[in-house]
């Protein structure tokens, strides 16, 4: 179930939040087919793009090994892989435009301090359409996901077909009306207006949910809903703005999911925790909704 208030407007921010992209590469076909994406995105927002490939300098070659010393056979590798990534995409993104960034180490481990090194302000990431949705922990994804401190943007796509591309269209900020919902709206806001978009607001209240024991009633769900409503007006006070809310009602995760289906959205916008911990920034319900979603998702 889906109701909706307040009007849908384009709030226009001087402030430009998104100027260089981070787009790491592994050569694979996911890849090729998300350049044209990744091109889209940044001359939507007018920002700079920059590949990095983490090159695997393990020798797994014993004949190798025994031939020639470890160092020499390093460095053949890393020329290979820098030879590769220099003529990788150019037609999509020109050297003399695009920097290429060429590192070695655990690969979600260095996409993420790259990005925090090089001051990036997005990283998009290809996912597959098979193992990465299957089970997203454990993944290169996932991992920055958790690792990166930067927004980090990722699509569903099958392994060739590339997703259908940014446009001026609706982008929807899910909250939960926390704590933290400002900071994430407060960007959401930003960016989209950025990329000359409209933000709508989706909250999920709970309703009916076979894995609870005990369940909303008509009326108790009326209330959280007018609840709801009253605190992301209050929400809406507080930044400046005025954007419709959608409000979803069912299991959370499902609602969201099924809101964002139904719209027109380029992009579906949820929050990470921005305290690292035992458990990083990824927590269970964001990660489903990332595993799951059916358009597009930017992890703020």
């Amino acid at each position: 179930m889906l109701s909706e208030s307040g009007p849908f407007l384009r709030q226009e921010y001087a402030e430009t939040v998104i100027t260089n992209i981070l787009y790491p590469v592994n050569f694979s076909s996911s890849c090729v087919a998300m350049a044209a994406y990744v091109r889209r995105a940044a001359r939507l927002l007018g920002a700079k793009v920059s590949l990095i490939h983490i090159v695997d300098l393990i020798i797994r070659n014993g004949f190798e090994l025994y031939s020639r010393p470890a160092q020499q056979i390093a460095e053949e590798h890393r020329n290979i892989a820098k030879e590769r990534l220099n003529s990788f995409l150019t037609a999509d993104f020109p050297l003399a435009e695009c920097p290429r960034i060429l590192t070695s180490g655990e690969p979600a481990t260095e996409i993420a301090r790259m990005a925090r090194e090089g001051r990036f302000d997005l990283i998009i990431m290809p996912t597959h359409a098979g193992f990465f949705r299957r089970m997203l922990l454990g993944s290169t994804t996932a991992r920055v996901l958790n690792y990166a401190d930067c927004p980090v943007l990722t699509s569903t796509h099958a392994e060739t077909i590339a997703p259908r591309p940014l446009e001026h269209r609706e982008w929807l900020c899910a909250i939960d009306l926390g704590t933290d919902s400002e900071r994430v709206l407060r960007f959401a806001m930003e960016a989209a207006a950025q990329a000359h978009g409209s933000v709508s607001i989706l909250h999920a209240v709970k309703g009916y949910d076979p894995d609870l024991p005990i369940q909303l009633n008509v009326d108790e769900q009326t209330r959280c809903v007018q609840e709801a409503l009253r605190r992301s007006a209050e929400l809406q006070r507080v930044i400046g703005i005025e954007a419709t809310v959608r409000i979803a009602i069912g299991p959370v995760k499902e609602a969201l999911l099924e809101a964002a289906g139904r719209s027109d959205a380029d992009v579906l916008m949820i929050g990470r925790s921005p305290i690292t911990g035992a458990y990083g920034r990824m927590r269970g319900l964001a990660s489903a909704v990332i595993r799951d979603s059916p358009v597009p998702v930017l992890s703020i």
